[in-house]
C-alpha cells in the first residue's frame, strides 16, 4: 500500500490532536490540517489580490524589489531563488509579508517593516488579517507539537513571540515548452514550521523514506503543514524536515499558472536553538552540540539559496 500523509482535524480534543499531528510529523515531516478556522472569504480575497498583483507589468512589480534585502519583504522577481545544491533557478516569483515591529523594538534590526503595493486596493488590510490568522493557527499547531514532545503546551509561546515569520504569495507562471528547471526544486524549509494554504494546481510532492515521491494534495480549504530545519535541529532530527518540491505540470496543464500561500513560522530572531534534552539519549546522541540563534541560522541559509550574497 502506498504511504499517504494523513488528514487531521484541528477540532479534535487537544491530546488526540497532539498524538495524531506529532505522529504524522515524526513519520512524514508533513501533515494535512482541516478545521483550522481561517475564514474562506478572507482566503478567497487573498487569492484574488495575489493574482491582481502578479498580473501587473514587470516594471511595476520590480519597483517593490528591495535590493540587498534578501527577499525579506516586498517583491522577489522570477528566477531569483535557487534551492541549495540545485543547478537551475526555481520557476517562480513571490511577495513577502512579515511582522511589523514598533520603532525601538529590540528585534527591529533583524525584521524590517513591510512595503505595500499602491496599485491593489485593500492589499495591506487583507494580508495583515491573514498574517494574524496564520500566526494564531501556527500557535495552536505548536502547542500540539509541544504536547507530543512531552513539553508544556505553552512551551513554544515565548520562542515565537515577535518572531521573524514570513507569509509568501507565490506565483508559478505557465511553463512554456521544455524548461531547464522546475517550479520549485527539491528543498527543505529553513524555519520552524510551514503552513501552506492550498494550491489550485497539483505538483507538491514529498520525498519519502524509501526514495519515492508522494503527492500532497490537501482537501479544499485545508492546509499542508511541515517541519522546518529549525524544528528538526531543536528536536535532534526526531521531527524531520522533509525534502519536498513542486514539479512542473503535466502537458495538459502547462498553460495554467499555479498560486500558493505558505506561511513560514519562525522563532524569534534572538532565540537560541539548542537541542532539547528529551531528544538526546544513548541511541540518539546530540547531532547539534553547538547552539545557534535563529537569525544566525537564517542568514546562513539565505546565502545558500541565493537570496543574500
Amino acid at each position: 500500500m502506498t504511504a499517504a500523509v494523513p488528514v487531521i482535524s484541528l477540532s479534535l480534543p487537544a491530546e488526540q490532536f497532539a498524538h495524531d499531528f506529532g505522529a504524522s510529523f515524526e513519520r512524514f515531516g508533513f501533515a494535512m490540517i482541516t478545521d483550522h478556522g481561517i475564514e474562506p472569504a478572507l482566503i478567497d480575497d487573498a487569492w484574488t489580490k495575489a493574482k491582481q498583483f502578479f498580473a501587473l507589468p514587470e516594471e511595476q512589480k520590480r519597483a517593490y524589489h528591495i535590493a540587498g534585502g534578501g527577499g525579506a519583504r516586498g517583491y522577489t522577481p522570477f528566477g531569483t531563488e535557487i534551492a541549495k545544491g540545485a543547478k537551475e533557478v526555481d520557476l517562480k516569483e513571490f511577495w513577502h509579508v512579515g511582522r511589523d515591529l514598533p520603532e525601538g523594538h529590540p528585534l527591529a534590526a533583524q525584521q524590517p517593516n513591510n512595503v505595500w503595493p499602491a496599485e491593489i486596493a485593500g492589499f495591506r488590510d487583507t494580508y495583515e488579517k491573514l498574517f494574524a490568522e496564520f500566526d494564531r493557527v501556527g500557535g495552536r499547531l505548536l502547542s500540539g507539537i509541544a504536547r507530543y514532545l512531552g513539553l508544556s503546551p505553552d512551551f513554544f509561546d515565548e520562542t515565537v513571540k515577535d518572531g521573524n515569520s514570513v507569509m509568501r504569495l507565490l506565483h508559478y507562471p505557465p511553463v512554456d515548452g521544455p524548461a531547464k528547471g522546475i517550479r520549485a526544486e527539491a528543498h527543505e524549509d529553513i524555519n520552524t514550521i510551514t503552513l501552506l494554504l492550498g494550491a489550485e494546481e497539483a505538483g507538491l510532492e514529498i520525498l519519502d523514506k524509501d526514495g519515492s515521491w508522494l503527492p500532497v494534495s490537501p482537501p479544499a480549504g485545508a492546509m499542508a503543514v511541515n517541519v522546518g530545519d529549525m524544528l528538526q535541529r531543536l528536536t535532534n532530527n526526531r521531527l524531520p524536515s522533509t525534502t519536498h518540491r513542486v514539479r512542473n505540470p503535466d502537458a495538459g496543464r502547462a498553460s495554467i499558472a499555479r498560486y500558493s500561500m505558505p506561511f513560514f513560522l519562525h522563532f524569534r530572531s534572538d532565540y537560541v536553538i539548542e537541542t532539547l534534552d528529551d531528544c538526546i539519549d544513548a541511541e540518539h546522541p546530540n547531532l547539534y552540540p553547538t547552539p545557534i540563534t535563529a537569525d544566525e541560522y537564517l542568514q546562513e541559509r539565505l546565502r545558500e539559496i541565493g537570496l543574500k550574497r
